[in-house]
């Protein structure tokens, strides 16, 4: 209990430094929610967040809460991840290199009563972050305009999670989650002519609400050593019952003066109901193959827009749309054998587990009108064993990921991503017998 107690209050503690983290610098963090966080650990991030059917004993799978029935009775295990990304930004003949790297999610996991497992964390749910500007000449004039966009902030997610595993082969799960957060997006436009006005627009909301997410797990031997499992997921819809607003304040050009007028629509922002399916093979534990998919009804939710003409927050259908995403990966263990793991194997590079994965995903939402950029992901990874003389379980989770995202007529982005996870896996609840 001292030990549980003790993880409880370290999750926490890099909660709040993974809190204070924005994850991005992509431009298309202005829209909706905010680019979505990818919510996988650092052992599916090798296989591009394939998660939905996986089940494992040594490893925290916060996609689906139904694996969680999988870990021991002496098992503690504790995960937290950073990731190093290096992101290209090009528009036409226009290049630029953006950098950034953060504390990205802190999760603990371990069995509470027989077939009945607990998680508890925090993981990113979106990222807002963005800093730039374009300036234009006005008609065949010297005046030039310039806007400037910037914005940071995004929604966290601390949760509780369960996993009861109800009859052999059929697990239930559920994961109970807090959101929060704040974000704050301003749009400035000015000039060069000393006689017009500056204008600059603030979009702001705090946010402070639940979530829950249901998952279920069906796992069929076919085999001696063969495994086919089933996972699937339901995540609530709901709205947030935040307030977004948005304030605009015109300096005048003369004098100096500035006007604001402000607007807010209540309970204006809502998160979609969302579904998930899996499939997996299993053999043993040397290879695991399997593939996702995801629909997020984005679609079907109104978003807040300003209106140009009455410069009213108005409520408009249209702006969001249902987002696709499909998943395949792999992972392969070379000194694996059968449902046991073989100790009597010590070369490293046996042990060692090579992942792989690919993934597709489709927008969540439109600019003026047309989709936003499609997005396409490849990665590679190892989980390599930590050894020590107590044991050899823990792990370190390293993976490669290139993102590209791409709309036509909009900024392309390729993203070069390296995670680094550490899973440590102990056997705090053994007991010990002296002789």
């Amino acid at each position: 209990m001292k030990k549980t107690i003790l993880v409880s209050l370290l999750v926490g503690a890099i909660c709040l430094n993974v809190s204070a983290q924005s994850g991005t610098n992509s431009p298309y963090s202005q829209y909706g929610l905010g680019t979505l966080a990818d919510q996988s650990q650092g052992f599916n991030r090798g296989m591009s967040g394939l998660g939905y059917a996986l089940r494992s004993g040594s490893q925290v799978n916060v996609l689906n809460p139904a694996s969680y029935s999988a870990v021991d009775s002496l098992t503690m295990l504790f995960d937290v991840g950073l990731s190093l990304q290096i992101t290209n930004f090009k528009e036409g003949d226009r290049k630029l290199n953006a950098r950034n790297a953060n504390i990205e999610y802190a999760v603990a996991l371990f069995r509470v009563l027989p077939k009945f497992g607990v998680s508890v964390g925090l993981l990113p749910y979106t990222n807002v972050g963005y800093d730039y500007s374009a300036t234009e000449r006005i008609s065949n004039s010297n005046t030039t305009a310039t806007q400037t966009y910037s914005g940071s902030g995004g929604i966290h997610q601390a949760y509780l999670g369960l996993g009861w595993n109800v009859v052999s082969g059929l697990s239930l799960g559920a994961n109970f989650s807090y959101l929060w957060g704040h974000y704050d997006r301003f749009a400035k436009v000015t000039s060069n002519n000393s006689y017009v006005n500056t204008i600059n627009r603030n979009y702001c909301a705090d946010i402070s609400s639940y979530k829950i997410d249901l998952g279920v797990q069906w796992e069929q031997p076919v085999g001696k050593s063969d495994f086919v499992t089933l996972g699937a997921t339901v995540g609530l819809g709901h709205k947030l019952g935040a307030d977004p607003s948005v304030n605009i304040t015109t300096t005048n050009a003369l004098n100096g003066t500035k006007n604001t007028i402000g607007d807010t629509i209540s309970n204006g922002l809502s998160i979609p109901l969302t579904i998930g399916g899996g499939l997996a093979y299993r053999h043993g534990r040397k290879l695991t193959v399997g593939v996702d998919y995801n629909l997020q009804k984005w679609g079907s939710l109104e978003y807040p827009e300003l209106s140009e003409t009455s410069q009213k927050y108005v409520m408009k259908s249209g702006l969001l749309k249902d987002r696709h995403k499909f998943t395949v990966g792999a992972e392969w263990v070379p000194g694996e054998a059968g449902r046991v793991l073989n100790e009597s194997v010590r070369s490293i590079f046996k042990r060692i587990h090579y992942r792989v994965g690919a993934s597709y995903a489709t927008p969540y939402y439109t600019i003026n009108g047309k989709d936003g950029p499609k997005e396409l992901s490849v990665s590679v990874g190892l989980g390599i064993p930590i050894f020590n003389e107590w044991n050899s379980r823990s792990l370190l989770n390293i993976s490669g990921q290139w993102v590209h995202t791409s709309a036509k007529d909009l900024i392309t982005e390729n993203s070069f991503r390296i995670n680094v996870g550490i899973t440590f896996n102990e056997r705090w609840f053994q007991k010990w017998k002296v002789k």
